[in-house]
């Protein structure tokens, strides 16, 4: 054979050897193998396989999770708010997945709140002028297939006017905390479950007959002429500012100096107390004092509504259900506790720190946390008794 044949055919057996090594399949050369062969170039084979192979969607990091969904839920809460204005019981429907029994157990909750706040609107004579919602997203995280779940803190304001004195408004404040799944359903979210301590569960209910007695004696007061000493006023101060609702900085924040009791069953009690010694300067003593997680008088609504009046540091104005009390109410005044009593027993206690347009008593108070609100919403069951106690500043 002529030597520059062999050369040539020995150059391409170790050229289809390397090929075969490249991509570990076997080649058959034949005897018509093509004398010139094109190694493929992998640079230029990359693009066309990025480009065949679909890309997954980029998954949302924690951060731009939580402003989406921060976005979307306010604006759900908006329009329940404003359906809740108007008593828009379809618009209010149109949030929930109502057929799936959590989303309409959810739906039916807000749907009984609504039709209470007109109840105790009617029985005040007042008419509600806004609803507005803060919302502070603590967590949000993805469940698959279009579920979101969410952990939040949510500060509703609301306003009022007598319907007398339109052009005079009250606002007061609600805190809760809620655990929400938001689900995908078209181009919207439904919400399919929500939990939060309901500041209206012990719903008003005051017979028709009754409403109007008390509606035309509410109408026909009149605010008193007060003004605080300094004891109370620094006692109204540090209320509102570690309400868990305050303005600005103290939005959503309780005093860090105290335990928070709500996971024990409430800080009512612990709050009040705080507001009596911090703001009020009583003086602590053996068996109402705050030591390690405070005394019992300290954080127990019972203990501490006995202790107030057996002490001498308080006394009873009025005891009873609502229609008993409501009148007796305008002695209240700023610095005052309102202790709430259900089957037997004390359950909460609130402070008076401050007095609408007729002179009707204004509470705060931790648990649900409430900022400014007539004393008796979410507490005008008939089964509730008040214990109305004047504190001796």
């Amino acid at each position: 054979m002529n030597s520059k044949i062999w050369a040539l055919l020995t150059l391409l057996w170790v050229g289809a050897s390397s090929v075969s090594q490249l991509y570990a399949e076997p080649i058959n050369y034949s005897e018509d193998l093509p004398i010139e062969i094109e190694l493929p170039s992998l640079k230029e084979e990359t693009p066309e396989e990025e480009e065949a192979t679909p890309q997954a969607p980029p998954t949302l990091s924690e951060e731009e999770l939580t402003a989406k969904f921060k976005d979307l839920l306010e604006g759900i809460i908006t329009k329940r708010n404003a359906y809740m204005l108007d008593a828009n019981v379809e618009g209010l429907k149109s949030l929930y997945n109502t057929s799936i029994k959590t989303g309409l157990y959810a739906f039916e909750n807000e749907e009984i709140k609504s039709e209470y706040l007109h109840k105790w609107a009617d029985k005040q004579g007042v008419t509600f002028q806004d609803i507005h919602s803060t919302l502070h997203m603590r967590k949000v995280r993805d469940r698959g297939d279009g579920l979101y779940g969410m952990t939040c803190n949510i500060s509703t304001e609301f306003s009022y006017s007598y319907n007398d004195d339109p052009d005079n408004i009250t606002h007061f404040r609600l805190g809760t905390s809620h655990y929400i799944h938001l689900k995908e359903h078209g181009e919207n979210y439904l919400i399919v479950k929500e939990w939060y301590t309901d500041p209206f569960a012990d719903s008003l209910d005051i017979t028709e007959e009754k409403s109007a007695e008390m509606k035309s004696y509410i109408a026909d007061h009149k605010a008193p002429e007060y003004t605080p000493d300094e004891r109370t006023q620094n006692a109204i101060d540090y209320a509102h500012k570690y309400c868990g609702i305050g303005d600005g900085e103290y939005l959503f924040k309780y005093n860090k100096n105290y335990l928070n009791c709500n996971p024990r069953g409430g800080d009512c009690a612990n709050f009040a107390s705080q507001i009596l010694h911090e703001g009020g300067k009583f003086k602590k003593n053996n068996t109402w004092n705050y030591t390690n997680d405070g005394t019992k008088a300290w954080v127990n609504a019972q203990a501490l509504k006995n202790y107030l009046v057996n002490s001498g540091r308080g006394s009873c104005i009025a005891k009873g259900s609502y229609k008993e009390v409501y009148k007796a109410a305008y002695q209240l005044r700023p610095g005052d506790i309102v202790a709430y009593e259900k089957k037997g027993r004390i359950t909460h206690v609130s402070t008076v720190t401050g007095l609408d347009s007729k002179g009707y008593p204004l509470v705060t108070c931790h648990n649900t946390d409430r900022l400014l609100v007539p004393y008796d919403l979410g507490w005008s069951n008939k089964s509730i008794t008040f214990h109305l106690i004047d504190v001796h500043y």
